[in-house]
């Protein structure tokens, strides 16, 4: 999947927003709140939480729509403004870990399917991640990303994407080795 030029409709779209065209950045919201609101919810587990920042990420995206070069995807952007308001949330509330409390989460363990554990024991397992890796994981294996893309919005080398990738990679392999290895 090669995402790394926008489309002819993402470039009118964005042509008609910056004229004022309120329509147009609906068509741009639509287009992109689904991808950044699965990709920002793996960083909380409150959906009001991640709902707040998908929301100012697109309130800063209208209000700088101006200084967007349209070289990358509006996407690319986007993420970046969205994981700079979780940056920004996080310095202020002085949270050091982003790994939610388990007590809540091993209360309904037991009335939860067989299928659904693996997709909670797989959440669970990014959660211990850091930031960083799991950012990496999810923008390149869930979302499609390649690194020259990853490495734009996060602000590192692409040689660290894949690094960080693989380091994500082994990570998780070993939970699962040891899952499985428990049973």
């Amino acid at each position: 999947m090669n995402r790394k030029t926008p489309s002819q409709r993402e470039i009118a779209l964005l042509q008609r927003s910056r004229e004022g065209d309120h329509a147009a950045f609906k068509d741009l919201y639509d287009l992109n709140a689904a991808p950044l609101f699965r990709f920002m919810s793996q960083f909380s587990p409150g959906e009001d939480q991640v709902k707040d920042w998908v929301q100012r990420a697109f309130i800063k995206a209208f209000e700088n729509l101006s200084s967007f070069n349209g070289i990358s995807l509006f996407a690319t952007w986007l993420f970046k403004l969205a994981l700079n308001e979780m940056r920004s949330d996080f310095r202020r509330a002085a949270i050091l870990s982003f790994v939610p409390s388990l007590g809540d989460e091993h209360a309904s363990d037991q009335d939860e399917e067989t299928s659904f554990e693996w997709d909670h024991t797989m959440k669970h397992w990014l959660k211990q991640l850091d930031e960083t890796k799991r950012a990496v994981f999810l923008l390149y294996e869930v979302e499609g990303y390649s690194h020259a893309e990853i490495a734009d919005f996060l602000q590192i080398r692409e040689s660290a994407s894949r690094t960080l990738l693989t380091r994500a990679k082994q990570f998780l392999r070993n939970r699962w080795e040891e899952e499985r290895k428990a049973l």
